[in-house]
């Protein structure tokens, strides 16, 4: 089941914390046990599932620039 069968279009917002108009793009549906993360350009494709816990871990990382490049 893709992203778009399993949360209504209504659900999804982009993220605060996407690049902008760079191609970098991620859309969160709220509203559920578990926190849905997608794609923006592939709005029918999967979605990643996470915790409440862990993607607030993962925000917190990513605002404090504990994440980069590879």
């Amino acid at each position: 089941m893709n992203s778009a069968q399993r949360y209504p279009a209504s659900a999804w917002r982009k993220s605060s914390y996407s690049g902008g108009n760079q191609g970098e793009c991620l859309e969160v549906a709220d509203g559920y046990a578990l926190v849905p993360v997608r794609d923006s350009k592939n709005p029918d494709g999967p979605a990643l599932v996470f915790p409440p816990a862990a993607f607030a871990r993962f925000v917190t990382a990513v605002q404090q620039g504990e994440l980069g490049p590879a």
